[in-house]
C-alpha cells in the first residue's frame, strides 16, 4: 500500500485478538478501519475491550493474533515512541519537575528538532490551548484543567499523525468536563488531526464524535455516526447502553410493506415501522422493542399518534429542565417519559391518568 494515498485509512485492525491467559480473548477478531482527519470514539463497559483495543494500537500491548497498520505499515515491531503517535492519559502524565514549556519541549528534543523550532512550536501550541502566560508554571501550580490542556497540548506539539485519548477527562468534574469536550473537538476541527478517543461515557461519546464504535465482550457490536448510533441502534445491546429505553417484549401478529403489528402483552397492538433491512414477516415470531423516553407524548400531544394507550403516573421527579415521569402502561410499570419542562401544559400528579402514545416511526425493532 502506498502511504502517500490519502483515499485509504490511516489506521486497520485486521482479524486482530488479544489474551493474556491464552485462554479468553480480551478482543475477538477486530476487524476496523480509521479513516484520516476522523474522530472514532470506542465506547464500552469496563473489560469491553476498547481500552486494550487503544493500548494495542499505542504499542503498549501486542497482538495475540492479527495485524495492526498506519499508513499501510505494520507496526507489530515499532516501538511507541517511534509510531508517530500523540497520546493523552486520564492522570495526565505531566513530568512533575518541568515547567509547561518544558513538558511541551520534551517530545520535540526527543525527536532531534533544533532550539528554535522548539521554541517556536511551544508557543504555537501554548497558544492553541489558550495557556500562553503559564509556561513558566509547573503542573502542581495549575488546576486539573489547565494540566489537562497541557497533556492535550504536548500530545499534539510535534504534529503527529494520530491522537490516541485515554478516558482524557475522567478526573475532571462534570461543568469543566463537558467544557474540555467541546475545546478538544475545537482543535480537532482546526488542525485535522485524526483521534481515537476511548470513555465510557456515553453522553461524552455522542458529543464529540464523527463515529462510535460499540465494544462489548471484546467485539464491536455497531459502529456508526452518533445519530444513528442512538436513533437506529443494531442490536438490544446497544440500544440499553446508549441512552435510556422502554422495552415491550410482543409476537408479530401482520407485516405489511409499511408496517408491522405487534401483538404486546397486556396493550393494544403496537404498529411498528418496517425496518428496511430485516426480514420479518412470519406471524408468531417474538419480537422485541424499543421506544425512547422523549419519543413518548402525553395528553393532546399524542392524538396524532399510531399507538395511543391509557396510563397511570407513578413518580415524577423534577431534573431542571425537564421532569422524569414513570408511568404503568401496556402492562409494564416501569416505562419512562421524558419531558420538557416548558412542554407541561397541565399539572401532572402522581396517580393521574393521562393518555400517551409514540409514532410507528419511533419504534425501534431489537435483534
Amino acid at each position: 500500500m502506498n502511504s502517500a494515498n490519502t483515499s485509504s485509512p490511516l489506521v486497520r485492525f485486521s482479524n486482530v485478538q488479544k489474551s493474556y491467559d491464552g485462554t479468553n480473548l480480551i478482543v475477538r477478531n477486530l476487524n476496523l478501519e480509521i479513516e484520516r482527519g476522523e474522530f472514532l470514539t470506542l465506547l464500552g463497559p469496563s473489560g469491553s475491550g476498547k481500552t486494550t483495543s487503544l493500548m494495542m494500537l499505542a504499542g503498549f500491548e501486542i497482538p495475540t493474533q492479527g495485524e495492526i497498520t498506519l499508513e499501510g505499515r505494520r507496526l507489530d515491531n515499532v516501538p511507541p515512541h517511534k509510531r508517530d503517535i500523540g497520546m493523552v492519559f486520564q492522570n495526565y502524565a505531566l513530568f512533575p519537575h518541568m515547567t509547561v514549556a518544558e513538558n511541551l519541549a520534551f517530545p520535540l528534543s526527543v525527536r532531534g528538532r533544533n532550539r528554535r523550532d522548539i521554541a517556536t512550536r511551544v508557543a504555537g501550541a501554548l497558544d492553541m490551548v489558550q495557556l500562553t502566560h503559564l509556561g513558566s508554571r509547573y503542573p502542581r501550580q495549575l488546576s486539573g484543567g489547565q494540566q489537562q490542556r497541557v497533556a492535550l497540548a504536548r500530545a499534539l506539539v510535534f504534529e503527529p499523525k494520530l491522537v490516541l485519548m485515554d478516558e482524557p477527562l475522567g478526573a475532571l468534574d462534570k461543568q469543566l468536563r463537558e467544557h474540555m469536550q467541546l475545546e478538544i473537538k475545537r482543535l480537532h476541527k482546526q488542525l485535522g488531526v485524526t483521534v481515537v478517543y476511548v470513555t465510557h461515557d456515553q453522553s461524552e461519546a455522542l458529543t464529540m464524535s464523527d463515529r462510535v464504535a460499540i465494544f462489548n465482550d471484546g467485539v464491536i457490536q455497531q459502529i456508526d455516526r452518533p445519530t444513528d448510533i442512538y436513533e437506529r441502534p443494531g442490536n438490544a445491546f446497544v440500544a440499553s447502553f446508549i441512552g435510556e429505553n422502554n422495552r415491550f417484549d410482543g409476537t408479530l401478529t401482520h407485516s405489511s410493506p409499511e408496517h408491522l403489528v405487534i401483538d404486546v402483552t397486556g396493550s393494544a397492538p403496537m404498529r411498528v415501522q418496517r425496518p428496511v433491512d430485516l426480514n420479518l414477516s412470519t406471524p408468531g415470531t417474538g419480537v422485541q422493542l424499543s421506544v425512547r423516553p422523549e419519543r413518548v407524548l402525553l395528553n393532546g400531544d399524542s392524538a396524532g399518534c399510531e399507538n395511543r394507550y391509557m396510563a397511570t403516573i407513578r413518580e415524577l421527579i423534577y431534573l431542571g429542565d425537564h421532569v422524569r415521569i414513570r408511568i404503568d402502561v401496556a402492562g409494564h410499570d416501569k416505562v419512562y417519559v421524558r419531558q420538557p419542562v416548558n412542554q407541561i401544559h397541565t399539572p401532572l400528579r402522581e396517580g393521574d391518568a393521562i393518555e400517551v402514545g409514540w409514532y410507528a416511526s419511533d419504534v425501534r425493532v431489537l435483534q
